[in-house]
Parts: structure tokens; C-alpha cells; sequence
């Protein structure tokens, strides 16, 4: 994984405990619904790529095993406007799959606890600013089935 510190759902407490570097991303996953699967996250600072990252060949990605809480760090994060997309791939198969064709069947979160409507949300909705100070934030999983 590129630039990214991954720490599992036991390592969540000895992180809170260390202060955290400048040019980090740490982010608490709370809300999940089963132990079973990964979270997959990823983090970009590209509109057009946004909630995928696929697009952006700077996005940082994770996976991590999930967990009651998982925390999930990403290092070196330069300056800017990023926003950060979850998923709670269940079954580990790498993508998010849907009922109907439609509704997410996995847990989804977003930065800044981004609202979903009838679809994913827009950039401007999730997007924060990483500063020179590390940047701590809660996330929480969510599922429509």
C-alpha cells in the first residue's frame, strides 16, 4: 500500500494513545455491523475520482480487516482538499455489491459523515482540508440493508 499505515481493529487503542504526526490521516471506523470482511478505504484529493479513487493515480488506499472499530492511518498526506470513501466489503471480494442492481447490500461511510441520497455524495460534501497538523476524524459505517 502506498504511503499508508494500516493498523487493525486491536491496534485502535494504542494509537489513541500516541500523538499523532503531522501530514497523518487517522480515521475511526465505528458503527460496524460485523466482524466478517475488510474495510477498504481510500483517500483522494481529485473531484473526478471521488468515491472510487480509481482515477487518481495519487488517491492512498487501505484495507484492513474489520472489526467492532477499525482505525486506519494514512502518512504523508500533503497539504489540501481531500475526502476520504469507506466500504465494508463483507464477503472480501472488492467490490461493493448491490441489491437490485441499486441499494449497497456492504456498509459505505464518507468523510465529514456525507449524506447519501439516491446516490454516493458529491465531492464537495465529504471534502475537508489537511493543513501541516494531523488530521483526526470519526467515520461512521452505514448500511441501507
Amino acid at each position: 500500500m502506498k504511503r499508508a499505515l494500516v493498523l487493525g481493529a486491536g491496534a485502535a487503542l494504542a494509537a489513541s494513545a500516541a500523538p499523532a504526526a503531522a501530514n497523518e490521516v487517522t480515521i475511526t471506523v465505528t458503527n460496524m455491523r460485523s466482524t466478517e470482511g475488510v474495510v477498504r478505504a481510500c483517500i483522494t484529493a481529485l473531484e473526478k475520482a471521488f468515491p472510487k479513487c480509481k482515477k487518481d493515480p495519487e488517491s492512498l488506499r487501505a484495507v484492513v480487516p474489520a472489526g467492532e472499530t477499525v482505525t486506519i492511518t494514512f502518512k504523508g498526506v500533503k497539504p489540501g482538499k481531500y475526502a476520504i470513501a469507506l466500504l465494508h466489503d463483507e464477503n472480501n471480494n472488492g467490490k461493493a455489491d448491490r441489491a437490485l442492481g441499486m441499494m449497497p447490500k456492504e456498509g459505505y461511510g464518507f468523510s465529514r459523515d456525507a449524506p447519501v441520497r439516491m446516490a454516493p455524495p458529491k465531492f464537495k460534501d465529504a471534502v475537508f482540508d489537511l493543513g501541516e497538523e494531523a488530521k483526526k476524524m470519526t467515520i461512521k459505517m452505514r448500511y441501507f440493508l
